[in-house]
């Protein structure tokens, strides 16, 4: 019996290692194709490994006649500022629908409840022609304002908060901290783990928005990293596929570092049930 236990074992775990190898191999690929020369890459060599490593293509794009570092720095602010804005409103609308006692409470929460079945795609077109009005097009506020806040974010946080210690808060209170202050210096700080989660999502949301960015931006110098990208490889008619890698792999090097940084709350955020 433990002879099977132990076969089956070892089964599941070459099947999971296969499976693994298979799914991380473009993403390896991709990382050695960017140090690779364009005539190695379009002769379809599939190794990893080459003679002719070179970081001439990062060279490339990060010369001063590119606009690749502008379009970095342009996701970079949108993504942060986004996230920043994106966690405190979240965090205090999932604070009030589950804290905080108001007419109409439930109804607003139900009513987000139902806007979570409405597709993204279908509010670019009302969101483009309110930003035309208030005159905020081809501006990052366009990219930051529609998504100021996150319906699923709002629903993770309110979990959280549902299952928070009310004698915290009333403790707090008879200390003599107002409302505000324990939000901010209690439920904030303790929250952590889900404001990580929620954190992590916003800025992987910023960060590879495509969509918005095609419809609200026109000047170049104002692209984000993937738009600039789309721009770049249709400039160069998919031929200069060297730097088209170089460019995607400096794109992921962001999300790895916030995922990293914020790995050790994700799995406790993603629970929702306020323990610690």
């Amino acid at each position: 019996m433990k002879s099977k236990r132990k076969a089956g074992r070892i089964a599941l775990y070459a099947v999971l290692i296969i499976y693994a190898f298979i799914t991380l191999y473009p993403f390896l690929w991709m990382g050695a194709a960017s140090f690779k020369p364009l005539r190695e890459i379009v002769g379809g060599n599939m190794s990893l490994i080459s003679e002719n490593m070179t970081l001439d293509n990062y060279t490339t794009i990060f010369g001063h006649s590119s606009l690749f570092p502008r379009w970095f720095l342009n996701s970079f602010f949108v993504a942060t500022v986004g996230t920043v804005i994106n966690v405190y409103i979240n965090s205090m609308a999932g604070y009030s629908l589950s804290r905080l006692s108001f007419p109409g409470r439930d109804k607003i929460y139900h009513g987000l409840l139902l806007l979570m079945m409405i597709p993204g795609q279908v509010l670019l077109i009302p969101n483009y022609l309110l930003l035309k009005e208030f005159g905020m097009l081809d501006s990052f506020t366009a990219l930051i304002l529609p998504s100021a806040a996150n319906i699923g974010n709002i629903f993770l946080m309110r979990q959280f908060f549902m299952n928070f210690p009310k004698d915290v808060c009333e403790a707090a209170e008879i200390d003599g901290l107002s409302r505000y202050g324990v939000f901010f210096r209690i439920a904030m700080p303790l929250a952590r783990p889900t404001i990580a989660t929620t954190a992590i999502f916003g800025f992987m949301g910023f960060w590879n928005a495509f969509t918005a960015p095609m419809l609200y931006i026109k000047t170049d110098t104002k692209y984000t990293l993937t738009l600039g990208l789309q721009s770049f490889q249709s400039q160069n008619a998919g031929t200069m596929w060297n730097q088209v890698m170089a460019a995607a792999c400096i794109s992921v090097v962001p999300i790895i570092i916030i995922y990293l940084i914020f790995n050790k709350f994700f799995l406790v955020g993603l629970r929702m049930d306020g323990e610690k």
